[in-house]
């Protein structure tokens, strides 16, 4: 039974990802946000194309679900390339990083996600790559040892990673265009719910895509999820007839409230409020107090709450504003 049970969760994940993916830009003016990215990027691809070139090395950091990985598909479709998608995770050994680069063809776009995570001996196998687009590999071991050096094609690498001050100066040195996704503004976001909306043949208005704009903590990622999620309900509940009573009903039930802070964030400010006086508390005491491990709330709790002010980072600690003061005791009689 459990078996069962874990793999409708990993089969359900694999649809809403396939249903992220469909919903995708596949132009670039179906790109909605990261303006000044966006109009860089076209005169960087118009450029290079003009040369017979690759594109530059090009690195994207900034928070998860922002559009990394769908720009990386724009940029290929611009040169007329291929590409190959692989993580940090994946490529553990220098060998798994050759396979790849030698299957690429002239122009083709490796993008690699948490590029930060890459062991240290595959980084450095990038470097020659990334300048010279040469692959030097060992071959043998010991005294028999020999190095023999193989010719790439010209490509372009388009790293993506949330944590930029975790990669190497030498490394971030080597790509020629870098650039910082921000968040996006909700007029931002409601283009983009109502284009998706489209594609799902569902009507909905610009009242209700606010609403839903409003809690996709200015990432297009989540708010595509709240989407489907209202899409759900209304499929079961209205007979896809959708308005902003439905939506806010619909919204309600996920407990995401209208600044797009879920259970999980309010339990761990409430937690700082109520355990610690507010703070300052050390993360290792956070996390067992909130029975959360130190990496979630890095780099899932922390970040939108630090973005929309209620959350500090001292020395001595995490510390929550008076803004967040004032947002818990307003939700506590609301």
């Amino acid at each position: 039974m459990r078996q069962n049970v874990n793999q409708l969760i990993v089969q359900d994940n694999v649809d809403e990802e396939k249903l992220l993916t469909s919903l995708r830009a596949d132009d670039w003016s179906d790109f909605h946000g990261q303006d000044s990215i966006k109009e860089a990027l076209l005169i960087g691809t118009d450029a290079a194309k003009k040369r017979n070139e690759a594109l530059d090395h090009t690195l994207f950091y900034g928070p998860p679900g922002l559009g990394k990985t769908t720009l990386s598909h724009l940029i290929a479709k611009e040169m007329k390339a291929n590409i190959k998608i692989t993580s940090g995770t994946v490529l553990t050994k220098a060998g798994d990083l050759a396979a790849i680069l030698t299957s690429l063809e002239p122009k083709d776009v490796l993008f690699i996600d948490e590029i930060h995570r890459l062991p240290k001996v595959v980084e450095e196998t990038l470097y020659p790559a990334m300048e010279d687009f040469v692959l030097d590999l060992v071959i043998g071991k010991g005294p028999a040892a020999r190095t023999v050096r193989i010719d790439l094609p010209s490509f372009t690498l388009v790293g993506a990673t949330t944590k930029f001050g975790a990669l190497t100066g030498p490394f971030r040195d080597r790509f020629g265009l870098i650039y910082r996704l921000q968040y996006y503004q909700a007029v931002k976001l409601v283009t983009i719910i109502k284009n998706a909306s489209r594609k799902l043949n569902l009507a909905i208005d610009d009242e209700s895509a606010l609403l839903i704009a409003q809690r996709g903590r200015g990432t297009p990622r989540i708010a595509l999820k709240l989407l489907k999620r209202v899409r759900d309900y209304v499929e079961v509940k209205c007979d896809y007839q959708i308005n902003p009573k439905i939506t806010s009903t619909a919204l309600d039930l996920l407990e995401v409230d209208r600044l797009g802070l879920t259970q999980a964030d309010r339990f761990f400010l409430d937690t700082i409020l109520n355990k610690f006086a507010g703070g300052p508390v050390g993360l290792s005491t956070l996390a067992a107090a909130t029975s959360e491990d130190e990496v979630t709330i890095e780099e899932v709790i922390e970040p939108y709450l630090l973005q929309v002010g209620f959350l500090q980072k001292t020395p001595k600690g995490r510390i929550i504003t008076d803004q967040a003061k004032t947002y818990l005791r307003q939700i506590k009689f609301s």
